[in-house]
């Protein structure tokens, strides 16, 4: 007996080694589990985001187009209202599964701004939708549009924790006007028989 008690601090100690041991691994498996938890999670919100920014821009560039064919925007590709409303329509069905998608997995601040973005877009669309001949009220749609995309881009961002990223304000560079070369003097004629 005398034998056992003097081995069982030691005893004692591995049992403990072993429980702390345990304990310690357990732990960090823990919190490498909520680790990749966290950042799966933040990949879904990532392409949640950029599906709803991708399925609402799609719509924005048809009603650009639109817009050109009714004299408000600049756009190079016109489009008839008749030609695009079954691509509005394809468009705004398209931006419905993104919308609960983001609903289900956005942040509530994110969310905020998507929606006040897309209430600029439906105001775009009502606009073109009744042939409204109207450049500087599309150019102030036009800004609205713009500054609500900035706004979730940044909500976006902030959600993630990513660093701030481009304005999309694309400053076209001014084409150079050739300059017109100067006249050459003109050459004299050969005559019959020279080596020029």
């Amino acid at each position: 007996m005398s034998a056992f008690i003097q081995q069982l601090p030691a005893l004692i100690g591995v049992v403990i080694g072993a429980l702390g041991s345990y304990l310690v691994v357990m732990r960090g498996e823990q919190v490498r589990f909520r680790q990749e938890r966290a950042a799966r999670w933040e990949e879904r919100r990532l392409t949640v985001y950029a599906d709803w920014a991708r399925a609402l821009k799609r719509s924005v560039t048809l009603t650009y187009r639109v817009a050109s064919h009714l004299g408000n925007d600049p756009h190079p590709h016109p489009l008839s209202p008749e030609e695009a409303a079954p691509l509005m329509a394809e468009a705004t069905v398209a931006r419905d599964p993104s919308g609960e998608a983001l609903l289900l997995l956005g942040s509530p601040e994110v969310v905020e701004k998507a929606r006040a973005w897309v209430v600029t877009v439906m105001e775009m669309e009502e606009f073109l939708r009744a042939e409204t001949r109207d450049p500087a009220a599309w150019q102030a749609l036009l800004e609205r549009q713009r500054v609500g995309r900035d706004r979730y881009y940044t909500a976006v961002r902030e959600d993630l924790a990513l660093p701030p990223g481009h304005s999309a304000r694309w400053q076209l560079a001014a084409t150079p006007t050739p300059t017109p070369a100067p006249p050459s003097a003109p050459t004299p004629p050969s005559t019959p028989g020279s080596r020029t």
